[in-house]
């Protein structure tokens, strides 16, 4: 995790296997796991983007 102050947090998660298919063919497929990296701003950076 990286946290700055009065702008977000920036957190690493794992993503477990998924099923999903290719939209061109129709064939059923696995989406493997990997990781990915997900932004929660903080309540500064939000008032200062709604004003």
């Amino acid at each position: 995790m990286l946290k700055i102050s009065g702008f977000g947090n920036f957190v690493g998660k794992q993503k477990a296997d998924r099923r999903g298919r290719n939209p061109q063919t129709g064939e059923a497929l696995t989406i493997e796991a990997r990781s990915i990296l997900t932004f929660k701003p903080s309540n500064l950076l939000k008032e200062a983007i709604n004003k």
